[in-house]
């Protein structure tokens, strides 16, 4: 494959058309449309699908440059770094985070890398489901127990477990009644199973109130309406104060939460700035460092 070729496909797919890359480079549009042609005959596809007014990457279009694209920038940036003796990492740092540690840690953390590397564009989005990173252009992902992808790689940061909280004012029944509880979504009674010393117990559960957000869900268990599972890194200032009372741990595997990018890519200049920033930030990666971190 001719890099040269591929290198002005990249150019045109990111400026959305030859006329638009011609006059941002000061390349000659024709010289632009021969190449990214000699690069479709050599793949044998169509690469771009062209109308009278507008030019739209073909699925394989978007997939080549969802790959190749982000390697050759990367490409670009390590012999710049390398030609100055390693600048400071520079350009746009896209990761998607989930909503409970976007909503208790990212702040800060984003902020103490903004400051940090002030080159860097810093975009964080918050959501729980599972991103396509090369489709949707993240660098980078954080995920609790994700599943298994044989295209990514990554390296756990955290870790935490759940237990069972309560206010002080409710007590635990002792007769195998359910208990009032709030949820991430309410349904029929349930039963919560419980890990100690002495073995395995169960609590019988009656959701009476449903939140998508655990913070949330800490909340309206501070105010007496129910117990509830949390993250022990959540409602662990809470039980030292008293705020809140523990009925026991889950018996549920702990929790590891992960950063995630594709292993088909070298690491970028970013991405590897912002991994040695969690692991500042989390140097033991235990759940009342993040608590602590996190503060009241």
């Amino acid at each position: 494959m001719d890099l040269l070729a591929l290198a002005d496909f990249i150019l045109v797919a990111r400026h959305g058309g030859f006329g638009r890359a011609a006059r941002a480079t000061g390349r000659p549009k024709a010289t632009l449309s021969r190449r990214v042609a000699e690069l479709e005959a050599t793949l044998d596809l169509r690469l771009f699908e062209r109308g009278a007014r507008m030019l739209k990457l073909t699925e394989e279009g978007r997939a080549l440059f969802g790959r190749a694209g982000q390697l050759l920038l990367e490409l670009e940036e390590t012999a710049a770094a390398i030609s100055s003796g390693g600048g400071k990492p520079k350009g746009r740092l896209r990761i998607s985070s989930p909503l409970l540690f976007s909503q208790t840690a990212m702040g800060k953390l984003a902020a103490g890398f903004a400051l940090k590397y002030p080159e860097v564009r810093l975009e964080v989005t918050t959501e729980d489901r599972a991103v396509d990173m090369i489709e949707e252009g993240y660098d980078l992902v954080i995920r609790v127990n994700p599943n298994p992808d044989e295209s990514l790689v990554g390296r756990v940061f955290l870790h935490d477990r759940l237990v069972v909280v309560a206010s002080p004012d409710l007590a635990r029944p002792s007769d195998g009644s359910a208990i009032a509880a709030v949820v991430r979504s309410t349904g029929d009674r349930v039963t919560w199973h419980l890990k100690a010393e002495s073995g395995r117990t169960s609590i019988a559960v009656d959701p009476v109130l449903g939140l998508s957000s655990l913070v949330a869900v800490r909340d309206a268990v501070r105010a007496g309406v129910g117990a509830a599972r949390l993250p022990l890194s959540l409602v662990m200032h809470d039980v030292a104060d008293g705020t809140l009372v523990t009925w026991g741990d889950v018996d549920a595997p702990d929790i590891a939460i992960w950063t995630l990018y594709p292993s088909r890519r070298l690491l970028s200049a970013r991405v590897s700035a912002f991994l040695d920033h969690l692991k500042q930030a989390f140097p033991k990666g235990t759940p009342d460092e993040l608590a602590a971190y996190v503060g009241r």
